[in-house]
């Protein structure tokens, strides 16, 4: 079905506006993919989607390429640039249902895994899961207390990604204690007596990292559960390093 939307007080659109809060996320269980890259990505990860909507130039131009059992709404141009909440909007988007997905265990899970405590940054968090996934890890563990992967902008800055490794919401107390039960390492990345250079610790094939709060680092009780901590030796005057650049130097040490 193809359907071509002129009036600002569509329903439709209004629903489609609120898909940028959390309120509006929830209430329809569906989030929006806004720009063609991100489209494009979940169109060839055959990712569900519930609807394509672009102005008729976008529609046009992707024509070959948008599935043809999706439905399809055309907006004028003053529509498109109220839905979504990019700098520059694109003219073209997708609805996406937030289905529920199969539980993943952390008893049976293979691979990297990255660990994210109480990241809140989405900048932050869009590039440590592109890095994940351009080291070859096999997922991402979003703790309690991190950003919402469903957040605009982490959609953005996860530039397609998502559709390439797992994405996982879950308590990381579980997750550590389970992996270290099984003699999986679980490397923390904060500063203390005990913390070891990360250029001495050998590469692992399944494991998992842990980045912690952009503020505050990793909580107290997080870092007792690690198998060790790791740091990163600073070699000039500055006095930290950006938490998605540490997860990317690391990862690329431990799983690259």
């Amino acid at each position: 079905m193809k359907e071509k939307i002129t009036s600002s007080q569509n329903k439709r659109v209004k629903q489609w506006r609120a898909l940028t809060t959390k309120k509006g996320r929830k209430q329809a269980q569906t989030y929006l993919l806004e720009g063609w890259h991100l489209v494009q990505e979940a169109i060839q990860a055959r990712h569900p989607l519930t609807a394509i909507l672009g102005t008729a130039d976008q529609l046009a131009a992707h024509a070959d390429v948008l599935p043809a059992d999706v439905d399809q709404f055309e907006l004028t141009d003053s529509i498109a640039k109220t839905i979504g909440d990019a700098n520059t909007p694109q003219g073209i988007f997708a609805t996406v249902p937030i289905t529920a997905t199969a539980p993943v265990d952390p008893q049976t899970v293979q691979g990297g895994w990255l660990f994210l405590d109480q990241v809140q940054d989405p900048g932050n968090i869009g590039t440590m899961v592109r890095t994940a996934d351009a080291a070859g890890l096999t997922g991402v563990v979003f703790g309690l207390g991190s950003a919402s992967r469903y957040l605009p902008k982490v959609l953005r800055s996860m530039q397609g990604s998502q559709f390439h490794i797992q994405l996982v919401e879950a308590d990381l107390h579980d997750w550590i204690q389970t992996f270290t039960a099984r003699h999986l390492p679980v490397y923390g990345t904060n500063l203390d007596p005990q913390a070891q250079d990360y250029r001495n610790v050998d590469p692992v094939t399944t494991g998992a990292v842990v980045m912690g709060n952009e503020g505050n680092g990793m909580a107290p009780d997080l870092q007792r559960l690690t198998t060790r901590n790791l740091y990163i030796p600073i070699k000039g005057q500055a006095e930290s390093l950006n938490v998605a650049v540490a997860a990317g130097i690391v990862m690329f040490r431990l799983f690259g």
